[in-house]
């Protein structure tokens, strides 16, 4: 579409919102910058009235886009669509005038830690790229450093992904697909759609890197256009997978597990999704197993925070899921004292129970849904009612002994008591800093 001179709706003012006005702004568009907080905010050096969400906001757009944030069902979006207007997300947005190739990455678990991985193998091997999406740079502020000769590295959510029409990733990568966000989505089906816009417009030059031990992965593929590439934690595929101690990639054993830095399983599987999103973009073997070894790793995914008096302090703050917190859960031995709770999001808790009960010794329970998780665990395991953070944090130094392991991995969203889940792990950080003794 030609922006110039045209009336574009932006609905959402965080910082999404603001990067997608500010490419409209520089595009020649007139900015209409909605949100549910009227505030004035510089876009492009100057200050710009943000007005409040009314039906008369959107009656003259030639265009909507909303901000990841923003549910596309809302009634004067339906009522924009049924005149003809049309609605895109940021995302969308963005790849009209983003330079370079794309790389799309997403899932339910471990975007971010795959998305890190990549950009790290990338900037190690030399290749040029720049990485974005909702790993923390909006992809409409990346515009002005694309340029044709690198690649975008994107993380991918699926609020980004089901308001896209012609994006196109020439590597696309979905790593898992668990119930989330239902809250949002209202049904499975329409979760796994989302996600599965990221390969809507491949073609047959293009590759989709899919998990091979996961049945929504399995059924993508049976309609895709794009060359599939398989990983897999379990069995040989073509592609990498784990086998005799080692991850092969291209049937070659790229390196030992043991160099792997990352706890668990998972990231074993995030490990193998970048190596082969890596090659594809130019990487050789050994640049990858040197990039790997060498990756700190992401705050606030299985973040080991400190030792006290002789008990492991983890930050898995980014497990707002129950299958995130599972993968939590598996990565360490018994020991656990795991706090759990914050905003649900219409999930189900009670596959929680097993291996909570293998090996934790206690979970203190926070937040909007300590209740529901309390009732869907029943007497599985040893709970305590914390209601904060800061609780559960006094609570589980008094609690856990020598040897013992205390995780956040909350299963939840965090916005009943935190901004957000960064909040929130920067909270428990603090917290478990100033609590006294020695490390």
């Amino acid at each position: 579409m030609q922006l110039k001179g045209k009336q574009v709706t932006v609905l959402g003012m965080a910082r999404s919102g603001v990067a997608a006005a500010e490419l409209l702004l520089a595009q020649g568009a007139h900015v209409r910058a909605i949100d549910q907080n009227p505030q004035t905010l510089i876009l492009n050096g100057e200050p710009y009235r943000i007005e409040p969400q009314s039906p008369a906001a959107f009656v003259d757009a030639d265009l909507i886009v909303l901000s990841p944030g923003v549910p596309p069902d809302l009634t004067d979006i339906k009522l924009a669509r049924q005149r003809g207007v049309p609605v895109i997300g940021d995302l969308e947005l963005a790849s009209w005038f983003l330079r370079g190739k794309m790389i799309g990455i997403t899932g339910s678990n471990g975007k971010t830690t795959t998305t890190a991985l990549v950009a790290h193998i990338l900037n190690a091997s030399g290749i040029a790229m720049q990485v974005g999406g909702n790993i923390g740079r909006p992809p409409a502020i990346m515009v002005n450093a694309s340029r044709d000769e690198q690649w975008n590295v994107l993380e991918l959510s699926s609020f980004q992904l089901e308001t896209t029409e012609t994006f196109h990733a020439q590597v696309g990568a979905v790593l898992n697909i668990t119930p989330d966000h239902l809250d949002r989505h209202h049904t499975m089906k329409a979760y796994i759609d989302a996600k599965g816009r990221l390969f809507a417009n491949q073609t047959a030059g293009d590759f989709a890197v899919l998990n091979a031990d996961d049945a929504a992965c399995i059924a993508y593929a049976s309609h895709l256009q794009a060359k599939v590439l398989w990983f897999s934690s379990t069995r040989e595929c073509d592609g990498a997978f784990l086998g005799n101690g080692s991850i092969f990639l291209r049937d070659t054993a790229m390196m030992e597990q043991r160099e792997v830095p990352l706890r668990g399983v998972h990231n074993l599987e995030n490990t193998m999704a970048a190596a082969l999103i890596a090659n594809l973009a130019g990487a050789t073997d050994e640049q990858i197993r040197s990039a790997v070894m060498t990756f700190p790793g992401v705050e606030h995914r299985l973040e080991f925070v400190r030792e006290l008096q002789g008990v492991a302090w983890y930050n898995d703050s980014k497990a707002t899921n129950v299958d995130a917190t599972l993968k939590a859960i598996a990565a360490f031995d018994r020991g656990l004292w795991v706090i759990l709770g914050g905003k649900d999001k219409d999930s189900d808790y009670s596959a929680l129970a097993g291996p909570l009960a293998a090996k934790a010794r206690g979970v203190f329970l926070i937040g909007a849904a300590a209740n529901k998780i309390a009732s869907q665990l029943e007497e599985t395991v040893f709970m305590v009612q914390a209601g904060t953070l800061a609780n559960a944090v006094a609570l589980a130094q008094v609690s856990a002994t020598k040897g013992d392991t205390v995780l956040l991995a909350p299963a939840c969203a965090s916005f009943d008591q935190f901004q957000n889940f960064e909040h929130r792990g920067r909270e428990f950080k603090r917290l478990i800093h100033e609590l006294g003794g020695r490390s």
